[in-house]
């Protein structure tokens, strides 16, 4: 099996799938992020302080120091926020979502979907190890190994920039 480089070999309905799936990714976490930055109360301090499991008391650990909180909020809701702008724009793509990817293992390892586990704030459903955020960082790795911002987007054009 080889990896093929050439965008072009994909078909129309792939593309289209690929492409949006990366724009409602991208929606998904600019609105998210917008929706923080407007709200001056917003804080990470009770998420990070519902953290279960494993890793439970290093997520309580950061929500002990308020310059580490002011710190943690500050890049949450920025960074979801130019993460979502990067997946719109196909801008920076592949870094946008190695962040993504990155902030949504953050969140998975603060609130492992397990059985044994009951949090204080409310869930979408009853989960053992497959949630949505886990789902959210497989599609994110999707669109990592299939570099749609080279059919649509802002990286497409720096790209031709560059080569000529």
């Amino acid at each position: 099996m080889s990896v093929q480089s050439n965008v072009k070999n994909y078909f129309n309905l792939q593309t289209f799938f690929l492409v949006s799936l990366r724009l409602l990714l991208g929606w998904y976490f600019l609105y998210e992020g917008l929706v923080k930055i407007a709200n001056p109360d917003w804080s990470a301090f009770g998420y990070l302080m519902d953290s279960q499991g494993p890793l439970a008391g290093f997520f309580h650990s950061l929500a002990g120091n308020a310059n580490t909180m002011a710190t943690i909020d500050f890049l949450n809701k920025w960074g979801l926020a130019l993460i979502g702008l990067g997946l719109i724009l196909g801008l920076f793509t592949g870094m946008a979502l190695i962040f993504g990817m990155m902030l949504l293992i953050l969140y998975y390892c603060s609130h492992p979907p397990l059985a044994s586990i009951s949090y204080i704030m409310p869930q979408e459903g009853s989960y053992l190890w497959v949630n949505k955020t886990l789902i959210e960082i497989f599609a994110m790795a999707v669109l990592l190994v299939f570099p749609t911002s080279q059919i649509f987007g802002m990286d497409r054009l720096i790209s031709k920039w560059f080569k000529n």
